[in-house]
């Protein structure tokens, strides 16, 4: 059966397979049938796909790093930074006495075009630059009260490397250097979509809000079940100083007039220090004036004497005797008890014979 099978297919095998090709080939070149009316219609309706198709497009890089000289809490901070943005690059700590300059060709080489670059000065004044390498325009801000992930006030939990929602307070679109800025927010904080170390949830917020001429950031988690939001950290301030043209330096395009730098605040406040103790001083000084002027004698009035009457006065005597001492109490309190202590002692003499 099987030599019969086999020669049945080797008969007509030559033959048979040529309409199979002829078939695939005819196949081939066939074009989908035009659709009908009514379905063009209906899928005008529909929600269009996603046009990224998971493509990670948007290349956004920023480096994080920092100057020599700065402390524990602001090390702290640039690694909160760095583990809620999944799109940031590290770099080791920039010499002080490297311009800056420099750093658009560490950006250059790690393959960043975004840069937040924090700068210390006299170990307690702490800067931050937001720059786009290498074109501009940058910022420059002073940081101050800074939180940092690490403490216990900070309640809230996010997953790691999930995308943010960015919240700006409504005066960055009234002014055009807030405007500026927001857009240079925008562009450094926003992780972007589909980015390898990224996680495609949405489950905390970065808000961004202006109170008193500063930008003050916090973080917060949103709870599904009502949608409240828990802080979760860092929070600092940022007070904008000025806005140049280039990447770290070139013109100045806006400069903030109600900036203080913190040593002219550290001075006011030790003159204020001063002008208390000179105060002090000076009320000392009036007191010890008032204490060596000579007090105004008052003028005697005669009619003080009207109702005095002269008393008596007493012949003077003169004893030629010496007088006797005066006895105190307490000796003759003790002359008593002694006669008495006798007294007793003699009547128990009398009294042991018989």
């Amino acid at each position: 059966m099987a030599a019969i099978k086999r020669k049945r297919r080797g008969a007509g095998g030559p033959e048979a397979k040529r309409p199979r090709e002829k078939g695939r080939q005819s196949a081939a070149p066939a074009a989908p049938p035009p659709p009908a009316p009514g379905k063009e219609e209906e899928g005008e309706g529909r929600i269009p796909g996603p046009v990224s198709k998971g493509k990670w497009k948007n290349k956004e890089r920023v480096l994080i790093f920092s100057s020599r000289g700065i402390n524990f809490r602001t090390r702290h901070l640039m690694q909160d930074l760095r583990t809620l943005m999944p799109h940031s690059k590290a770099d080791t700590k920039m010499d002080r006495k490297d311009k800056l300059f420099v750093i658009n060709e560490v950006c250059e080489i790690k393959n960043c075009n975004k840069c937040i670059y924090f700068e210390a000065k006299k170990k307690q004044d702490l800067y931050m630059w937001l720059s786009n390498s290498p074109q501009g325009p940058s910022a420059k801000f002073l940081v101050q009260n800074i939180h940092t992930l690490a403490e216990l006030k900070m309640t809230g939990n996010c997953l790691r490397g999930s995308r943010p929602l960015l919240s700006f307070d409504p005066t960055f679109d009234e002014l055009p250097h807030y405007s500026l800025i927001k857009e240079l927010l925008i562009q450094i904080f926003c992780t972007p979509q589909y980015h390898p170390k990224s996680q495609p949830f949405v489950d905390h917020v970065f808000t961004f809000t202006i109170m008193d001429n500063r930008i003050w950031f916090r973080n917060y988690q949103i709870i599904e079940e009502d949608a409240a939001l828990v802080e979760i950290g860092p929070r600092f301030v940022l007070n904008l100083i000025k806005i140049f043209q280039g990447s770290f330096g070139g013109p100045t395009l806006y400069e903030n007039p109600h900036y203080q730098s913190p040593n002219m605040h550290r001075r006011i406040v030790r003159m204020a220090t001063a002008a208390k103790y000179r105060e002090r001083q000076q009320v000392k000084d009036v007191q010890r004036l008032k204490k060596k002027e000579e007090r105004n004698i008052i003028p005697e009035d005669p009619t003080d004497d009207v109702f005095k009457t002269p008393s008596e006065e007493k012949p003077v005597e003169i004893l030629y005797v010496k007088p006797e001492p005066k006895v105190s109490l307490k000796t003759k309190k003790k002359k008593i008890h002694k006669r008495q202590r006798k007294m007793k002692q003699k009547a128990l003499k009398t009294k042991k014979p018989e």
